[in-house]
């Protein structure tokens, strides 16, 4: 896919498309998507991105506008802004024909951290999205940004990373959305929750309520030692679980 992808603001989202090596049996083209302050070449993205083309699925990882090399200005990401990007990439991928135009269930979404929460908001509005996979997902936004942020001021670093100033919009949009379990519950889709038992940035017990809503619809999978971003030996059992699911 060589198609540039631009977000209704007209940024242009950065991305990299990973072409199926063979094919899986009804594969859907699977979209991830990155947590906050991170982009689409974060290790764990990486390796999943390969995993699934490995195993016959198209995947697309790309970075939300502002992070990584998209276009546009870090201090506008925030959840809802991500959402929209999100619709343009499915949008691009319909207009290139990678997503059969107007199809139900069309795509698979992968959000880790953030993304997740993400995802499930563009998921409530998107009937494209058939299936929807949560790394370490965040679902109460609200409380993230006051655990991880409440003490700094806008302006002041995320993480002590340069490129990354705290904002008032991410910290407005943040309290705004409050938790997206009200959306999660009018989900009726297959639902892969992955969350390391060792995350000490969004607990697992978050992911553990989402799936305990809808047990014959959601999946749990909890890695034993995982932390957030599954480094180390967290990467292959996550990116088993992913593709295993898919498969199955």
């Amino acid at each position: 896919m060589e198609r540039e992808i631009r977000n209704a603001a007209g940024e242009r989202l950065e991305y990299r498309w990973h072409a199926p090596e063979g094919s899986a049996a009804g594969a859907q083209t699977v979209v991830i998507g990155h947590g906050v302050t991170a982009n689409m070449d974060r290790a764990w993205a990486v390796a999943l991105a390969t995993a699934l083309a490995s195993a016959g699925f198209a995947a697309l990882r790309f970075s939300f506008a502002g992070n990584g090399g998209s276009d546009g200005d870090f201090g506008d990401s925030c959840p809802s802004k991500e959402a929209e990007d999100l619709g343009a990439v499915l949008d691009a991928l319909e207009a290139d024909g990678r997503l059969e135009r107007g199809a139900v269930g069309a795509a698979v979404y992968v959000g880790h951290s953030m993304g997740a929460a993400v995802g499930v908001l563009r998921a409530a509005s998107d009937p494209r999205i058939g299936r929807l996979v949560s790394l370490g997902g965040m679902v109460d936004t609200a409380a993230f940004a006051e655990r991880k942020f409440g003490q700094q001021a806008p302006g002041d670093l995320m993480w002590d990373k340069p490129e990354c100033p705290l904002s008032q919009r991410f910290l407005d949009d943040m309290r705004a959305v409050d938790s997206v379990e009200s959306q999660a519950a009018g989900l009726d889709l297959p639902w892969l929750l992955v969350h390391g038992d060792g995350d000490t940035v969004v607990p697992a017990q978050e992911s553990e309520r989402i799936a305990a809503q809808a047990p014959e619809r959601r999946t749990l999978r909890l890695l034993p030692g995982a932390d957030h971003v599954f480094s180390d030996a967290g990467e292959a059992p996550m990116c088993a679980a992913v593709v295993g699911w898919l498969r199955g």
